[in-house]
């Protein structure tokens, strides 16, 4: 593990980690501000190591995760944000991400977790292994999939298949607006933004 590309909105912060990172005689090939920029630089520098915050503009850091992972690049992934309930280590761990450190404590813990990573080890606070975290988070997705009707079943995977709302009523013979409310309870219900976190979470989770 040698190239890292760090993603991060705030200057600062940036500076601190690249000097870090040099320090553990690793390179840092690009900065960025921007998630969907950093997928673009993923793609083309292809990175032994991303380290990334949650709040950066235009993605956030566990949507850009999730895409990495979609795509199919096996880099290993540091994510490092001021978010670090357990609801939000969780939910990385479930996107792909191998490590987790919060910017309320020392960033020196940043050695530790690369150490780790370069060890094939994944690096999360609370002495949790990324595989607990990963058996939590796919609990808390069953559980959510359980609230679901069968018609809200139907109308995800039509959905993630491309159908429009009126295709959908056709095949369902219901109408446009009882398929409409099925679609907004079942986003809500899974906690899901919009067609695109739709169509990951049924790729992810073998929905479609």
């Amino acid at each position: 593990m040698k190239n890292v590309l760090i993603v991060d909105d705030h200057p600062v912060m940036r500076f601190a980690i690249k000097l870090l990172v040099e320090k553990q005689n690793m390179s840092v090939i690009a900065e960025d501000n921007d998630g969907l920029r950093a997928l673009v630089l993923v793609k083309n520098l292809q990175p032994d190591l991303l380290i990334i915050d949650i709040d950066i503009p235009s993605l956030n850091g566990i949507d850009v995760v999730q895409r990495i992972r979609h795509q199919g690049f096996h880099i290993a992934i540091l994510i490092l944000s001021g978010k670090d309930s357990e609801h939000y280590v969780r939910r990385c761990a479930a996107a792909g991400a191998d490590g987790f450190i919060s910017k309320r404590k020392d960033l020196t813990a940043l050695a530790d977790a690369l150490t780790a990573l370069r060890r094939g080890y994944g690096y999360f606070p609370a002495s949790r292994s990324r595989r607990l975290m990963m058996a939590d988070a796919h609990n808390s997705v069953q559980d959510k999939i359980a609230t679901l009707s069968a018609r809200e079943i139907d109308v995800m995977r039509y959905l993630a298949q491309g159908l429009k709302i009126v295709e959908i009523a056709k095949a369902m013979k219901v109408s446009d607006k009882t398929i409409s409310t099925y679609k907004c309870r079942m986003m809500e219900k899974l906690e899901l933004k919009n067609m695109i976190d739709l169509y990951d979470f049924t790729q992810r989770h073998n929905l479609d």
